[in-house]
């Protein structure tokens, strides 16, 4: 099993520049965000700072459909990091998408998905934290995305079949006119349907010269990437994804990757690190998120973290940052 896990997130090179197109300042951004000024010379944030940058752009904009439209429609090729510039001028759109999903695994959080029915090609977007979900906008930007790829390497006015998801989006009727179809928000996925017929469609900047010279290096990234990446890396992004079902066993995460428990006991001993050290990490980690959410009760982010009771979440995070958790919360507010 192939699991990139990491809380270190790549900006693509264009991306501020994307914010002034569409006539927003960066340092905007940054200070409705309380970031500090020096991250618009970064090329990664964290994840949690990456979601705050993208809140502020929801905020700054307006309406989130609005938004989405506007970024995904204005977004300038010439800006495309080598990754994004292999789908542009992949053989077809299938194509495209394939390489999409193939090499987003090199810049989370987003994990998109695809598959293909008789009729129907689906991408579904998740999260590499799954407790992390992030923001609408970032969500309908990605999706809005990969059809706008459609449109400017066909040449075609493309529409989808079906868009879903999982937040609220604003303008539902804006982003309807973009996508030429139903939105549903309240889903349980966020998911956009495509006809297959569509997928078979050739890209008119297909360069072949090209992607013999960005497959190859992009592969051996990719692989470089899995490869190298901690097994305790990827432990955590496992639990990340499954701490709310309670109770937490080191064999259910090693048959997840495909160890046994002794193997990734091993393992994980070499790397300095322990099962019960990383799972408390994460709870750490995850509690803190939870808790800058003030739509969130105390109870629930004890649940959300895998305790049953929150008496035990409150010892466990009073170890961890000497205070309580709603006394924790009331000094972020001040």
């Amino acid at each position: 099993m192939n699991v990139i896990a990491t809380n270190r997130v790549k900006l693509a090179p264009g991306f501020w520049a994307s914010m002034r197109q569409i006539g927003l300042a960066p340092q905007d951004i940054v200070h409705k965000c309380g970031l500090p000024l020096s991250i618009i010379n970064e090329s990664v944030v964290t994840t949690v700072q990456y979601y705050a940058i993208w809140q502020a752009y929801a905020e700054l904009v307006g309406d989130i459909a609005d938004g989405i439209v506007r970024l995904a429609t204005g977004f300038e090729t010439a800006q495309y990091p080598p990754a994004a510039l292999s789908t542009f001028h992949a053989r077809n759109y299938r194509d495209a998408l394939t390489r999409m999903t193939r090499y987003k695994q090199m810049c989370p959080p987003e994990h998109l998905s695809m598959r293909e029915t008789d009729d129907y090609g689906i991408i579904e977007l998740e999260w590499a934290h799954a407790m992390q979900p992030g923001p609408s906008i970032l969500v309908g930007t990605t999706l809005a995305y990969l059809l706008e790829l459609g449109r400017r390497g066909t040449n075609l006015p493309l529409t989808a079949l079906s868009v879903s998801f999982v937040g609220e989006m604003g303008d539902t009727e804006a982003l309807e006119a973009f996508f030429g179809c139903q939105v549903r928000v309240g889903a349980d996925v966020n998911r956009l349907m495509l006809r297959r017929s569509d997928l078979d469609l050739p890209f008119i900047s297909y360069n072949e010269e090209l992607l013999d010279i960005l497959t190859p290096a992009l592969d051996r990234s990719l692989t470089e990437l899995q490869s190298n990446q901690k097994v305790s890396d990827k432990v955590k992004w496992i639990l990340a994804r499954c701490l709310s079902q309670g109770r937490i066993d080191i064999l259910n995460v090693a048959q997840t990757l495909g160890l046994s428990d002794r193997t990734l006991q091993r393992r994980l001993t070499e790397e300095g690190a322990s099962f019960k050290q990383l799972l408390t990490e994460s709870r750490h980690e995850h509690a803190l998120a939870f808790l800058a959410d003030p739509s969130l009760e105390i109870k629930e982010v004890a649940f959300l973290v895998g305790f049953e009771d929150p008496n035990s979440f409150h010892r466990a995070f009073r170890a961890w940052e000497g205070t309580t958790p709603a006394n924790w919360r009331a000094a972020q507010e001040l």
